[in-house]
This record gives C-alpha cells, structure tokens and sequence, in this order.
C-alpha cells in the first residue's frame, strides 16, 4: 500500500470520531500532568527545604503510586468506549480488503501519535503547572519561594518510564481485541450485548447483603485503631456491594418499572426504561464506577480539609502548653524525691534568663498503665497482659489508666469535689464506662462518681486507645500493691509521670531558641548524681508546628490532587456513558421520530432516562459517606482531631459543592446526548 496511507487512516478515523478521542487524549495528557508536577514536588530541593518538607515528600511519593495504578485503570477503561467505537470501522476495512497486519498499523500509528501528544503535551502542562503547585504548598505551609520556573529531567524520564509501558499495554489490548474478531464480529460490535438482560435477583441481593455489612461494620467499630484496620475492608466491601447492586439491582429495578403500567406506559418513560434495559450490564458497572469515585472525591477532600482546617486545634490538644516536659520516674518514691525541684528550677532559670514569662503553668504528677478491662475490673495480670490483648486484635477492653491526686483534680480544674471511702472520680475519653464500680488490680472495688472532665495533657491525643483518669483521695493506697510489678518481658506496669509546662508570649522562633536552651540544661542535670532512674522529654508546640504543618498540608495537597484525578476521571466516564449511549439510542429514536415522535418528546424521553439513572450514583455516594462518616470520624482521632462538628461541617460542604458541579456535568452531557439521538450532532 502507499506510503503514509496508515498515518492518514488513522488521523482520520481520529477526526471523524472526535467527540470520542478529544476526551480521550485530554485524559492521557491530565494523567502524565498530574503524574510529573506529584513527582517534580517529590524532589524538588525547594519543597524539602520548607518547614515539614521531608514529611510532604514522603506522603506525596505514596500519592505518586497511587496516580499511576490510577492511570492503567482508567485508561484502559476509557480505552473500552473508543475500541468498540472503531471496531465497526475496522471491520469494513476488514471486508474491503484489508488484513488484520493492515488494521494493526493503523492502530499502531494512532497508538503513537495519541502517546506523542498526551507525553509532549503532559509533560509541558505537568512543567508550567509544576511551579503552580509549588506556590500552593508554599502557601498552604506559610512559607516563602522564589517564582523562577524548574525542570527535573529526573522527574520528566521517570514519567516517560512510566507512561510508555501503559501506552504499549493499550495497544496490545487493541490489537489482542482486533485478533480475536472475524470482519462480521467486527461490524456488529456496537450491536453486542443487545439482548436484554435478565434480572438477577441473587446478586442483587448479594449486594445488598454486602453492602448492608460494610455499612455495619462502619457503625458498629468503637475504638479508632479498629477504625483504621478495618477501613479498608469496609472500602473493598462497599465496592463490591455497589457494583453488584448497580449491575444486577439496576435491572431488576427496570423490570420492576416495566411491572408498574401506569408509570411505564407513557411516551417519555417506555422509550427510556426499554433502551436502559438493554444495556443495563455495561450502564450500571458505569454508574457503579462513577459512584465509587464521587465516594472517593469526597472522602478524601472532606477528610484532608478538615484536618488542616483543625490543624491548630490538633496540635494544641497534642501540646497543651507552650514549653512541656513529661518526667518519667520508674519508683514511685522517686516521683516524691528531691529531683523534682532542682528540674522545676533549672527550668525556671531559662525562662529568667530570656525575658519571658511563664504563664498558665501546669505542675502535677499521675501514674499510669495499660490494663484490660472485664467485669468492672482492670486487670494488670503479666500473664494475659493489655499487650497480649492487643497483639491477638482484642480492642474493645483495652484502656490506658491514669492515676491523678483528688488534690491535684481540684486545683487544675478549680472545683471542690469530696470523696467518700471507697469512692473514685473517674473521667473517660472515647468511649463511656458503664459500671457502677471499677477495681484496679487485685484491689477493692471503689463506687464511681463522673467527673465533668480533665485538662487536655497531650498524653491522651497520642493514645490509640481509650483513656480512664481516676482521681483518688489517696492515690498510694491503689498504687503500693502495684509498685514493682513487671510483664514477661521485665517492663514495668506501672508508670509515674510528672507532667509540667507552661505558656509564654513570644513568636515561635523566641519559643524555640527557650525550648533549646532548656533541653541543653536538662540534659546536664540528668547527667548528674540522683538522675539515673528518671528519663525526661521536652517539647514544644512551636518546634512541633513545622511537622504539623507538613504533615496536614502534604495530605490536603494530596487529597486535593487525586480528588481532581477521581474527579476528572468520574466526568470522562460519565461523558462516555452519555456519547456513547447516545451513538447506540440514535437509530431507536429515529425510527420513533419516524412514527411520529417529535423532538420535544424526545427530550423529554432522554430527561426521564437521565434524570433516572444520572442522579443515583450522587445519591448512593452520599449515602456511602453518611455510614462512612463515623468510621472516619475515628480514624481523625489518630490524628488528634476531635472536633466532630468542624468534621460534620467540612463534610457537607464538600458534599454540597460536588453536588453542584455534579448537576453542571449533568447538564452539559445531557445536552451532547440529546444532539446525537435527535441527529443534531456532528459527524
């Protein structure tokens, strides 16, 4: 054949089915984009200088992994709308004369000019908007950068690395598709799978089965390590509920539609619900994905925003004071020792010696353990140990026990509480205690009374576990018996900690430069005689704030990032749904306009289809973040954010605004539906 024919047949099968390959390379270039400015930021030296810039690296490299498994999924799937596109096509080549040698250059050539483009055109986007990205970690890390444009040739070979073999795995998918095909086949491609579907009611009520369990198991989990361990089975089983439910459960809906004659006998509903019948497999594994990615889009942006919204709340509960220290005795005669005022004084001369001002000091001291709790009793048996417990996945009686002075509870607190022999005040976090007694050990039971609350101390935001402050008249008379007992590995299980702090007004770097200079006092104090058996930690919120900062930042830039991915990828799939749904009702509608049918009735046609089928996945996605939010709410807590109405808040935002932009891409497709099957559209 002629030189250059193949090039020319492929260029213009490309042109003729343009509404088809212009989302499509539009794809492939916002991939390879996303893919170099996430691997740029990876490395880029500008980034890492910035305050927690290690940190935002590292989640960014995660979110790296996560743009290119992406990437082959969805490409390959939006991949399927243009294969069965051109398979008729193809196939009156076929008959024409054409071998399939012949067809497999022509999808070769279209392979390479759709990689050159998508590369070339990515990697320029990805360069230009790199530098974009790099200002919105600068300013969402409240930091400073220079505005000169960079290129990583590191950066730009690794997305080269990765892209080519996704592209070569797309074209030997397409020419796997066009082996397997005799001609007939071929032309008859987009009239495959017109046989209606039967309803299947087991999977559709395996679907429902398991999408009820996942959505139980979201409810039921109590504790927020359990809410990390098993969110991502939750996630599986709601995937698998949501396609079984769309795929199966959309038919059985549509033969339920077709039972109800008052609903299906009429002019803009029989068209519809008959054309969704026919399709429904391939429609509802659409919609099921187009579900799972507003779920996604969601999850990630109200979770990510709310974190970085609550940033300071966060790192308060973690820091409650400005300068902390947590001295740790291993004797409880030692927590009543000299040590403590010659470290209160060392601490003192600093805070003298910089000009600042102590203010809101706190000062007390507390023993505490890990215990697991059963039958209103903590037990600190070294045989079946709150480690052994939580090695075997046993989470729901395991709590951390805090032993606080009823004179130390009064003073911070500012109340006057009395307790009668044999009574404790007890104050939980995270989950309520519902005895009327609590034993420690081996010890009598005492008479709870609740306690209002406690002052945040940090030591509870860094549990994973609940929390359970008991404040005693006499807290030795619980601890003596307790005093020297060890696990099997010798650790003890009981520990004394001495907590003081206090504020100062003073600009974070004052702040550091105190925590610095104290550190280096403490260190020469614990080298003296006296201190071997105390181990001491100082920190600060100040020092802390950069890491924070990083860490929360690099996630709602992450988050941001894959939700335009999911996002984009959501509307692509929704637009392939809508074209090519539109190229396979149009022959139907004409033949109705043939018989009568006029374009207003049409529209209305398309509305009811649309409107029925469009609008589930936005429904289903918000019913899928109701059930996950309280599985999310405790997964924040591991990030110290407790804040459920700031959760509650961003989450229906974030909802509200996708709704919008949800109801914009309805619009916008359905109108592109609409010009195809009314024969409006352009070849």
């Amino acid at each position: 054949m002629r030189k250059g024919l193949y090039p020319k047949l492929a260029v213009s099968g490309m042109k003729k089915n343009r509404r088809l390959y212009v989302p499509y390379i539009l794809a492939c270039v916002g991939m390879v984009m996303m893919f170099y400015i996430v691997s740029f930021l990876c490395t880029s030296e500008t980034v890492r200088a910035m305050k927690g810039g290690d940190m935002i690296q590292n989640i960014l490299s995660m979110g790296r992994n996560v743009i290119a498994v992406f990437s082959v999924i969805f490409l390959f799937y939006t991949n399927a709308f243009l294969m069965r596109r051109r398979k008729t096509e193809f196939g009156l080549y076929n008959i024409l004369g054409m071998g399939k040698w012949n067809l497999a250059r022509i999808l070769l050539w279209e392979s390479l000019i759709i990689a050159a483009v998508a590369l070339a055109g990515g990697l320029a986007a990805g360069i230009l908007f790199s530098k974009v990205g790099e200002l919105v970690m600068v300013n969402i890390l409240q930091t400073q950068t220079d505005y000169s444009l960079h290129v990583d040739p590191g950066s730009v070979l690794f997305t080269v690395m990765v892209f080519v073999p996704i592209f070569f795995l797309l074209l030997l998918n397409a020419l796997r598709q066009i082996h397997l095909a005799n001609p007939i086949a071929l032309l008859r491609s987009e009239n495959v799978g017109e046989k209606p579907p039967r309803a299947n009611w087991l999977l559709a009520v395996a679907g429902l089965v398991v999408l009820g369990a996942a959505y139980w198991l979201a409810l039921s989990i109590q504790y927020p390590l359990e809410a990390f361990m098993w969110f991502f089975v939750a996630v599986v089983m709601v995937i698998v509920g949501t396609y079984l439910l769309f795929i199966a459960g959309s038919v059985a809906f549509c033969r339920l539609l077709q039972k109800n004659k008052r609903y299906y006998y009429r002019t803009n509903h029989f068209v519809s619900v008959s054309s969704m019948i026919y399709r429904m497999k391939r429609n509802g594994a659409g919609l099921a994905s187009i579900c799972i990615l507003s779920t996604m889009v969601l999850v990630m942006l109200s979770s990510t925003t709310c974190l970085y919204v609550g940033k300071e709340t966060s790192l308060r509960n973690r820091y409650p004071r400005d300068i902390y220290m947590d001295v740790t005795f291993t004797d409880m005669e030692l927590s009543d020792g000299p040590q403590k005022d010659q470290i209160r004084a060392a601490f003192m001369e600093v805070v003298k010696e910089n000009g600042v001002f102590a203010e809101h000091i706190l000062d007390y001291q507390m023993a505490d353990m890990a215990g697991f709790l059963q039958d209103g009793r903590i037990d600190l048996d070294s045989s079946m140990s709150a480690m052994e417990q939580f090695s075997m996945g046993n989470f729901s009686g395991i709590w951390q026990v805090f032993l606080v002075s009823l004179e130390d509870y009064n003073r911070l607190m500012g109340e006057n509480v009395t307790l009668e022999p044999g009574e404790v005040l007890m104050y939980t976090t995270r989950h309520q205690y519902e005895g009327d007694t609590i034993a420690v050990g081996d010890g009598a039971p005492m008479k709870v009374k609740m306690a209002k609350g406690f002052i945040k101390d940090g030591t509870d935001s860094m549990q994973i576990i609940p929390s359970m402050y008991l404040f005693l008249a006499d807290p030795e008379e619980v601890l003596a018996p307790l005093n020297g007992l060890a696990d099997f590995s010798g650790n003890k299980l009981v520990n004394y900690h001495w907590y003081y702090g206090y504020d100062m007004s003073a600009e974070d770097q004052v702040q550091i430069d105190v925590l610095r200079q104290t550190w280096d006092r403490m260190e020469g104090l614990l080298s003296g005689n006296g201190f071997e058996e105390i181990h001491m930690v100082v920190d600060g919120i100040a020092w802390e704030r950069a890491d924070f900062y990083g860490l929360y930042g690099g996630l709602l830039f992450l988050g941001i990032l894959l939700g335009i991915v999911f996002l984009f990828g959501a509307v692509l799939i929704i637009y392939y749904k809508q074209v090519s749904e539109g190229y396979e009702d149009q022959s139907r509608f004409g033949i109705m306009q043939k018989v009568g049918m006029t374009k207003k009735e049409i529209r209305k046609s398309i509305n009811s289809q649309v409107l029925t089928v469009f609008f589930l996945p936005l429904v289903t996605a918000g019913i899928h973040m109701a059930f996950a939010f309280p599985l999310i709410d405790k997964m924040l807590v591991l990030f110290s954010l407790t804040d459920v109405w700031l959760l509650i808040g961003v989450t229906a935002g974030c909802f509200l605004v996708f709704a919008l932009f949800y109801v914009l891409v309805y619009k916008a497709t359905s109108r592109v539906y609409y010009d195809i099957v009314s024969g409006d559209a352009a070849v």
